[in-house]
């Protein structure tokens, strides 16, 4: 077996410097939702000591000192892009496994020189998309991911590592701590160093029965990966999921009602759109609101439907029949969302005698709502679901869709 990891580097801020060359140099940052905190940061404003997670509000004095350049964050640029790199790699690659927005798994089995293919594969996903990616090749999983942090971590590598010989892979894991292992976060690290198991290379050297034992099954897994044993496989075709979730902070404090039912029928539709690209239908959906300071309030709510649906009406008018219990008058809210759960298939489904109406003419209204509402967001849509949504995200700092909205498609000069 083989295996490369790909992974774009600093994703969102790569992302942002696509369509401003401009900025080539200068320290840039990507706030999470209501321009929070930091998501995202490029080598320059690392540089500057700026922290993952540091609230804007108490550091936005000090970026402005240093130039550093705030976006916030752009989800329909980042999806697109992130395609746009799977789709380039599942043309190179005879199997690609998509693991996370920036990075995936590919297939390297009978590909020849794998640093010169590496080399290849970057430059063609820079020239398509302008991002720049490390690649790790390995004959395990969690080997490549290592290699994929040695390509990041190590300019000199050229941004492509090839784990292939033990020899390397032994360098390697005597100079990495154990926490840059895929799946070893800082809370398992401190309790492995308890035990001496400090570096990759004391995990890769453990017993794995005594892992097992004393940590978990999936542990052992890792130190038989470690040590070239594939145990985890390629999965081109992802799990169904079992949920859908689909909340927000609100932009400003929510004290009405009606601002609140706005914001709930909003996240049921986008919920509804989700569940509908994963070809499923819900059959529960649990709304909640959360409120700010004293008295906090956190409520939730949970609706068992009649039937399965995926239909956006149907789910908003369930969700929307438990906001009289969620709002409490004087009470500031925050946040909500709704969850979809009970996921089931609408090819083995059991249709109810007495339903109101066909089914499939309902997918299919929802199909062609869809559809539109891709070329322009809200389209269409339900009235519950409002016009103005004054309770919307703070995006101060957001730059323009380039790629998903006509309006905002780049002019060349």
């Amino acid at each position: 077996m083989s295996f490369a990891l790909i992974d774009a580097n600093s994703f969102y801020v790569s992302c942002e410097m696509v369509f401003r060359p401009d900025l080539q140099g200068k320290p840039i940052v990507v706030l999470s939702n209501n321009d929070g905190c930091i998501i995202a940061r490029n080598a320059e404003a690392k540089a500057l000591g700026i922290g993952m997670a540091e609230p804007y509000f108490k550091i936005r004095n000090q970026l402005r000192q240093h130039g550093v350049v705030v976006f916030s964050s752009n989800y329909a640029l980042y999806a697109d892009l992130s395609n746009r790199m799977m789709h380039i790699m599942r043309e190179l690659a005879p199997q690609v496994e998509v693991y996370s927005i920036d990075e995936c798994f590919a297939d390297t089995r009978g590909i020849g020189d794998l640093c010169v293919v590496g080399r290849e594969w970057r430059a063609i996903i820079n020239q398509c998309t302008g991002l720049t990616c490390g690649i790790g090749f390995a004959p395990t999983k969690t080997l490549a991911k290592l290699a994929n942090h040695a390509a990041k971590k190590w300019p000199a590598t050229g941004g492509v590592v090839d784990l292939s010989n033990p020899a390397r892979q032994k360098r390697l894991m005597h100079l990495l701590p154990v926490d840059e292992v895929w799946g070893v976060g800082r809370k398992l690290s401190i309790q492995l160093g308890e035990y001496k198991i400090r570096t990759v290379a004391d995990l890769a050297n453990a017993d794995p029965k005594w892992i097992r034992k004393r940590f978990s099954v999936l542990l052992e897994k890792t130190v038989c990966e470690l040590n070239g044993k594939s145990c985890l496989a390629i999965e081109e075709m992802a799990a169904a999921k079992q949920q859908v979730i689909a909340s927000r902070s609100f932009g400003r404090p929510v004290t009405a009602i009606e601002d609140l039912s706005e914001a709930v029928a909003e996240y049921t539709a986008r919920a509804a759109e989700k569940l509908r690209h994963e070809d499923r239908l819900c059959s529960m959906i649990h709304v909640y609101g959360q409120s700010y300071g004293q008295p906090y309030r956190n409520v939730g709510r949970s609706v068992i439907l009649a039937e399965p649906t995926c239909d956006t009406r149907d789910l908003v008018k369930a969700a929307l029949s438990q906001i009289g219990t969620i709002f409490q008058e004087g009470t500031a809210y925050k946040k909500a969302g709704v969850m979809l759960s009970e996921l089931v298939s609408p090819h083995n489904l059991q249709q109810s005698l007495f339903r109101r109406s066909d089914i499939r003419n309902d997918r299919c209204l929802m199909s062609v709502i869809d559809y539109l509402n891709q070329a322009k967001r809200h389209s269409v849509r339900l009235a519950a679901q409002g016009i103005e949504q004054r309770w919307g995200m703070t995006r101060d700092h957001l730059s323009p869709a380039y790629t998903t909205k006509w309006s905002d498609i780049p002019t060349v000069k």
